[in-house]
């Protein structure tokens, strides 16, 4: 999981500066670390919800988008997965 984690880290970091009109990465980090941290704490919520829910498909999405947006919110907070 640490290889995966370091692979997402390292996608962020190469597409933090592309054009933002094509760009989600990019996008996030045109709107600040106020919006990545938001997207953070909703992605969050989603996953927990489902889980509460039992429905293990949803968390491993949902699970999905908060470790992206997590790995955006640390590149920005200048924070290294190891």
């Amino acid at each position: 999981m640490s290889d995966s984690l370091e692979r997402l880290y390292h996608a962020v970091v190469a597409a933090k500066d592309l054009d933002p009109s094509t760009s989600r990465t990019a996008r996030l980090f045109q709107r600040g670390p106020a919006k990545m941290a938001r997207k953070v704490a909703e992605e969050a919520i989603e996953v927990l919800l489902d889980a509460v829910g039992g429905d293990t498909e949803a968390v491993v999405r949902e699970s999905a988008d908060l470790l992206y947006n997590l790995s955006v919110l640390w590149v920005a907070a200048g924070v290294r997965p190891q």
